[in-house]
C-alpha cells in the first residue's frame, strides 16, 4: 500500500446491500424469474440448433418457421453470397486483426464501400463493424457539446447512445409528429448546430416516418438530417434504397445510416453521405478508429449481397405481397396490430400484457413458429408486442400456415 494515502474501510460483504452494483437490475431479475417460474421457455434465450434456410430452423428439436429474424430479403443462403464469403475466407484468412486506420482495410472493405456508393448513388460510404457502431460513431462525432440533436422519441437505442456519447443537447419530439418537430426546431438557439435524426421504418411497430414533410421542415430551419434506414433498405423504394427514396428526399438527407444484419443478410453497419468533408470521419470517429474491422469474408458477402439487391425488384414485390396477406389475415382473426395497414415487412401484434405475451410466444413456438417477444422499456407506450418480420423467401403457403398457427395459439391463450 502506498504511504501517505488513506484507504477507505472495505465493506465486509462486497455482494450485499448498497455495495452491490447489480442491485439496479433486481426488477429485471424478478421479472425474468416470474416468466420462467411456470417452466415455460425463455423467450430471450432461444437456441437455433440448425438453420435450414432463411425461413426455417430447428428450434428445440422442432422444424420451426422463422418469423422474427429481420432477414427481409432472404440473402443469408444466397449461393452467390455464400461463394463470395468462402472465396474471401480462403484468400484472406479469418480476420484482419486490426482497425481500419491501421492494417484493417483490405481490398474487400473498399469494394464493399464502392457497392454502397453505387447502391445509394452517394459520393461517400463508410463501413462499421455493426449497425450499432455506425449510429454511435456518426452521431457522437458530428454533434457534440453546444450542438442540438432533435430526434423522434421512439428512436432506436443505438441512436440514444450516440447522443449520450457525443454530449450534445438532446431534444426529443412526439413520434412521427411533424408539427412537434417544427416546434422543437424553432426553440433551438440561433447559430447553434442542429441535427435532426429520423428513422425510415421504426422497428417496434413497423410504422413509417413521414420523411417528405419532416425533411422539408428540418431543411427550412437549417438543420442537417440523418435517417436510419436499417429496416427499410433493400425492399422499400423503387431501387430498395429505403423510405428516403420512396419519399423523394434521398438527395436532401445529409447522412443515411444502415446495417448489413437485416436485408443484406450478414453483419456490419454503414453510413453514406454526399457531404464534401465526410472522409475526415475516418480519422475523428472513435467507434470507427478504435475497433477491429470486419473479417474479409463478411465484407465480401455484404458487397455481393448489396449488388444483388440492386436487381431485387421481384423479391421486393413478393415481400410486399407477404406483408399484405399476413397483416390482413391477422386483422381478420381479431388480433390488434401496430398499424392499420401494412407499412413495412414488420407486423407488430399487440398483447394485453407481458404474461399473456410470453404465453402466446410459447404457444406459437410449440406450434412451430418463432416470433420476437418485445417488452418495455424497448417498446413504445409500455406495450408488449409479438413482432413479426417477414422474408421475401416466405412462400404463400407458409404465410397461410402462419395464420393457422396464430389462430390456434391465440384461442389457446385467450387472446382471440
Amino acid at each position: 500500500m502506498s504511504e501517505g494515502i488513506s484507504q477507505p474501510d472495505q465493506p465486509e460483504d462486497l455482494g450485499g446491500g448498497d455495495t452491490d452494483l447489480f442491485s439496479k437490475f433486481d426488477d429485471v431479475i424478478e421479472l425474468r424469474k416470474g416468466l420462467l417460474a411456470s417452466g415455460q421457455e425463455d423467450p430471450f434465450n432461444l437456441v437455433m440448433e440448425k438453420v435450414l434456410s432463411p425461413t426455417r430452423a430447428i428450434c428445440n428439436g422442432r422444424d420451426t418457421i422463422l418469423l422474427g429474424t429481420y432477414n427481409y430479403m432472404g440473402m443469408t443462403f444466397d449461393p452467390d453470397v455464400i461463394e463470395a464469403g468462402e472465396q474471401a475466407l480462403r484468400d484472406y484468412g479469418t480476420g484482419t486483426t486490426g482497425s481500419r486506420v491501421l492494417n484493417g482495410t483490405y481490398q474487400g472493405h473498399k469494394e464493399c464501400e464502392e457497392a454502397l456508393k453505387e447502391f445509394y448513388g452517394m459520393d461517400h460510404a463508410m463501413v462499421f463493424s455493426t449497425g450499432y457502431l455506425a449510429n454511435l460513431g456518426i452521431i457522437s462525432t458530428i454533434a457534440g457539446k453546444g450542438d442540438y440533436i432533435i430526434l423522434d422519441i421512439d428512436s432506436h437505442a443505438s441512436i440514444w447512445d450516440g447522443c449520450a456519447m457525443g454530449n450534445a443537447e438532446v431534444v426529443p419530439f412526439k413520434h412521427n409528429d411533424v408539427e412537434a418537430l417544427e416546434k422543437r426546431l424553432k426553440r433551438v438557439p440561433e447559430g447553434a448546430g442542429k441535427l435532426v435524426i429520423l428513422e425510415g421504418v421504426y422497428s417496434m411497430l413497423g410504422d413509417v416516418a413521414p420523411l417528405r414533410e419532416m425533411v422539408a421542415v428540418a431543411k427550412k430551419h437549417g438543420a442537417m438530417v440523418l435517417v436510419d434506414e436499417a429496416h427499410s433498405m433493400g425492399f422499400i423504394g423503387e431501387n430498395g434504397r429505403g423510405v428516403c427514396e420512396a419519399a423523394g428526399v434521398i438527395d436532401d438527407c445529409d447522412f443515411i445510416i444502415g446495417t448489413f444484419s437485416k436485408s443484406v443478410g450478414t453483419v456490419g453497419g454503414f453510413c453514406v453521405s454526399n457531404h464534401p468533408k465526410f472522409e475526415i470521419m475516418r480519422l475523428v470517429c472513435r467507434p470507427y478508429v478504435f475497433t477491429a474491422s470486419l473479417p474479409p469474408s463478411v465484407v465480401a458477402t455484404a458487397a455481393t449481397s448489396i449488388r444483388k439487391l440492386m436487381h431485387g425488384s421481384n423479391k421486393r414485390a413478393h415481400l410486399w405481397e407477404n406483408s399484405r396477406n399476413l397483416h390482413l389475415g391477422l386483422q381478420e382473426l381479431g388480433f390488434q396490430l401496430g398499424t392499420d395497414a401494412p407499412e413495412s415487412a414488420i407486423i407488430a401484434v399487440i398483447m394485453p400484457d407481458l404474461e399473456k405475451g410470453a404465453a402466446m410466444w410459447e404457444a406459437l413456438l410449440k406450434e412451430g413458429l418463432y416470433v420476437n417477444l418485445a417488452r418495455p422499456p424497448a417498446t413504445p407506450a409500455n406495450m408488449t408486442l409479438l413482432r413479426c418480420s417477414l422474408c421475401a423467401e416466405h412462400s404463400e403457403e407458409e404465410v397461410t400456415t402462419i395464420l393457422g398457427m396464430f389462430e390456434r395459439a391465440g384461442k389457446t391463450v385467450g387472446i382471440i
